[in-house]
């Protein structure tokens, strides 16, 4: 018989055996962690400033800085304090709430990644009927809805994690609490939410990767059928770097779902990619290549009066 218990706390233990490293390790996620909510925060307040960013495209940017802020801010700093600290306990009323964000804002940024496919479907393929379709009015709706299902969803995913025992240990050999670590220190995974995570997988990755790859394959095609290269080029430049971020982010977290269940060190690393180095660099990516987004921000860094810059410079 196995002992099934229903554990009050768990010993996180991320990067076991690495105490000489520790130093390093800290000041590590300390730097990953600011310069990503600074470059994110940055993003925000151009946008929100600047008026002629007042647009969908840049709307679901700023947006996509709000998630990624998020995203590394339910995992890292409570690592921080672990480091620092050298206490591990996290009680399972910690756990469970990390986890809960963890999904809302995880499935926030797959179905905003989808989001932002389809409005350059619709910029580029349908011109003539975008702002209409992306009126502003339209925008805001679609990023309540994207909150509203993510928080469902992550209230829903974690009913079921909460039926779930705990079996053996409640170690977990991860840098935070996630569902691959949970499941494999449990005993009671039941076929519901075997069910569940396939649903999971379905609705929040497989069905928005499908429908962004559909989308390009028209985006493309269209493109090709430009006559001029200045429009091809102008067109391609828009997409460029959103296929760069999918690409990472679902690669990534693909890999590291993919990964055996002992490969600790291999399954923290491809965990550190997915939860802090993409959020930091999907603004680089996405936001900063696009030159309006420099002029902003150069121009708010010399109304703060840091460096005097001449924005004709800037790479129109």
């Amino acid at each position: 018989m196995k002992n099934e218990t229903s554990v009050k706390y768990f010993y996180i233990l991320p990067f076991s055996g690495e105490t000489r490293s520790k130093p390093f390790i800290t000041a590590f996620f300390f730097l990953i962690y600011v310069v990503g909510v600074l470059i994110n925060s940055s993003i925000i307040t151009v946008i929100c400033l600047e008026v002629q960013l007042h647009k969908p495209m840049y709307l679901f940017i700023c947006n996509l800085s709000i998630v990624d802020i998020f995203y590394t801010s339910v995992t890292v700093p409570k690592l921080l304090h672990m480091l620092l600290s050298g206490n591990h306990i996290v009680s399972s009323a910690q756990c469970y709430t990390q986890l809960s964000f963890f999904v809302t804002v995880g499935g926030a940024e797959e179905i905003l990644l989808f989001v932002m496919a389809y409005d350059r479907y619709f910029a580029i393929c349908n011109p003539l009927h975008y702002h209409r379709i992306m009126s502003v009015r339209n925008c805001i709706l679609i990023i309540i809805g994207i909150w509203a299902v993510a928080f469902i969803n992550s209230s829903l995913f974690l009913t079921f994690v909460l039926y779930m025992s705990s079996c053996h240990s409640n170690i977990i050999h991860q840098f935070f609490c996630d569902a691959k670590s949970l499941t494999q220190i449990t005993c009671t995974t039941s076929e519901m939410f075997i069910l569940v995570n396939c649903v999971e997988i379905l609705v929040f990755a497989f069905i928005p990767l499908m429908g962004t790859v559909v989308s390009y394959v028209k985006i493309l095609s269209d493109i090709f059928k430009m006559k001029t290269k200045e429009s091809r080029k102008k067109s391609f430049s828009t997409c460029s770097s959103h296929v760069t971020v999918i690409s990472i982010y679902y690669g990534a977290g693909f890999i590291g779902y993919l990964i055996p269940p002992y490969s600790d060190l291999l399954d923290s690393v491809f965990n550190i990619i997915y939860t802090t180095i993409v959020p930091m660099m999907n603004p680089i990516t996405y936001s900063l290549q696009n030159s309006k987004v420099q002029s902003a921000l150069l121009g708010l860094v010399k109304g703060m009066g840091f460096i005097k810059i001449d924005s004709r410079h800037v790479r129109q």
